[in-house]
């Protein structure tokens, strides 16, 4: 992607001048990102998604605000007949990962790569009927929101006041203070930075897009490297024991001794300063398929003759050693670390660099062709 290229899809802006100037840090409303648009899905192409066991969704519907319980939430899937009736107004279907399913949705996904991939989580989409919305609320994470169908009302605002209403299956903000407030048509865009207030509400029958970008917070990434580097640890060195033959005998023997800590504190400081560990670690993590994402293995690949594209559910990244695919890292170097960081940037090798491919690269490719990571590039 040319980052210095104005793109519709911003507004004009480029995305190194999206990125510098309201990445993270403002909002941006930019009216007909998409001209013309039209939605990828039909409201009962998204009902049928929501059907299926191995898709993610929620139904919120909203009732009168004199009701014990204003705000019902309930996971599918839903069966056809499970759903509100469409002409019933103030309720939301909301629909994950959708971007894994269809391919325009995986198309409009591609479009904001300009955002590096280790922080895209997926395409939601939402149909409201009129009236519909899940209420002021703040993520902790950018979102671009895409009206595909119908209008939806946006009021948003620096919200300083977090605090959410107590016992609501939903997280509802007290005490939402809007600043401003626009009405999107199909094709126009919302950015909105983490933690900015927003409460959309359907104008008729709606659908909405959210590109959604996951941030994980420093307690999340720990716990997930630290154990991850305790596997690594495991299965790498001979571990070495604790020794104590200086140990004298103890007439507190309830207490730890102190140089069991010393040695408890050197093993956790040895693993951290290794950096290929921590580095392998972090990749693994973050090239983690999502949860729902199955893949179909084949018993046997064509070869790469045709060259090959990844699979939607597959997560690609790489840094300056490696290469990282669905949770499995492999060292690169050379003209194979080059072709393989193409495959993962452009998403296809096609048949001229395959054959560029060393006899142990073309194999290892050809393995993830055969676990459906990878699909022959048409």
């Amino acid at each position: 992607m040319q980052v210095d290229q104005p793109l519709p899809l911003l507004g004009g802006l480029s995305p190194a001048q999206f990125m510098k100037r309201y990445w993270h840090k403002k909002p941006l409303l930019i009216r007909q990102a998409i001209p013309g648009m039209q939605p990828f899905l039909s409201r009962g192409a998204l009902c049928d998604l929501a059907a299926r066991d191995d898709v993610q969704s929620r139904v919120v519907i909203q009732q009168a605000a004199s009701a014990k319980q204003p705000w019902r939430l309930r996971h599918g899937p839903f069966a056809p007949r499970s759903l509100p009736p469409f002409k019933r107004p103030g309720w939301t279907l909301l629909v994950q990962s959708v971007d894994l399913i269809d391919a325009r949705m995986q198309a409009l996904r591609e479009q904001f790569r300009f955002v590096p991939d280790a922080r895209l989580d997926d395409v939601m989409v939402s149909y409201a009927s009129d009236g519909g919305g899940v209420g002021p609320h703040f993520d902790s994470y950018d979102v671009f929101l895409l009206q595909a169908q119908g209008q939806r009302r946006w009021r948003i605002g620096r919200q300083k006041d977090l605090a959410l209403q107590e016992n609501m299956p939903l997280k509802i903000l007290a005490d939402f203070q809007p600043e401003q407030e626009f009405v999107l048509e199909p094709g126009d865009m919302l950015y909105l930075p983490p933690r900015y207030a927003h409460d959309g509400v359907a104008q008729g029958e709606c659908m909405t897009y959210s590109i959604g970008f996951r941030a994980p917070d420093q307690v999340e990434l720990a716990q997930a490297l630290l154990q991850g580097m305790a596997e690594q640890l495991a299965q790498s060195i001979l571990p070495k024991r604790y020794r104590d033959p200086g140990q004298s005998a103890s007439d507190c023997p309830a207490q730890i001794p102190l140089a069991l800590q010393a040695f408890a504190q050197d093993a956790l400081n040895n693993a951290l300063r290794d950096p290929d560990m921590l580095a392998r670690t972090l990749g693994e993590h973050l090239s983690e398929p999502a949860a729902a994402v199955w893949f179909q293995p084949r018993e046997s690949a064509r070869g790469l003759q045709h060259g090959v594209c990844l699979d939607r559910g597959t997560r690609m990244l790489y840094d300056a050693q490696h290469i990282f695919i669905n949770g499995e890292s492999f060292e690169a170097s050379g003209r194979d670390a080059q072709l393989v960081r193409q495959l993962a940037d452009f998403h296809f090798l096609d048949s001229r660099d395959c054959a560029r491919l060393t006899k142990g690269a073309a194999q290892l490719l050809v393995q993830w062709l055969e676990s459906g990571w990878l699909q022959q590039h048409k």
